[in-house]
């Protein structure tokens, strides 16, 4: 079964959200989460920051990141591992696979006209609200 990952990156606030509009499809012209694919052998942790690296250039020191929760797709042999991180300073974020942009968190990320993942964004965004308090703290910011 192939896995891939998803990453939510907050900023250093928690008032945006790190997004990315897709040039290439499934989703081409969509609004999306970065992420990517695990490499055989590979620990989904590790293949989280190194996607997060290789499409954003943010690095493990400028975040960390939890694993918030698994979509298991059966029919299709793959799952998805999802990941969140808030910033712990202003990081200039910069690739070349997608367009990348920070979201305000007020718009209706269920909107499957604007946003890939059939309304999984916004469901992902409103797990991370219930958990943000214990996820996330000042001194997440100096670790």
């Amino acid at each position: 079964m192939q896995g891939y990952n998803v990453l939510m990156v907050y900023n250093k606030d928690m008032d945006k959200l790190l997004m990315c509009e897709r040039l290439k499809n499934p989703y081409k012209g969509l609004s999306n989460l970065v992420g990517g694919k695990i490499e055989d052998g590979e620990k989904g942790i590790d293949a989280a920051y190194r996607e997060l690296h290789e499409e954003t250039n943010i690095s493990s020191e400028d975040i960390n990141l939890h694993h918030l929760m698994d979509f298991k797709y059966f029919l299709q042999d793959c799952y998805v591992e999802v990941y969140v991180g808030r910033l712990k300073r202003d990081v200039l974020v910069s690739g070349n696979e997608n367009i990348l942009y920070w979201s305000n968190l007020d718009n209706n990320f269920f909107d499957m006209s604007l946003y890939a993942g059939e309304g999984n964004i916004g469901h992902m965004i409103e797990q991370v609200n219930y958990v943000k308090d214990k996820l996330f703290s000042d001194k997440d910011l100096f670790v």
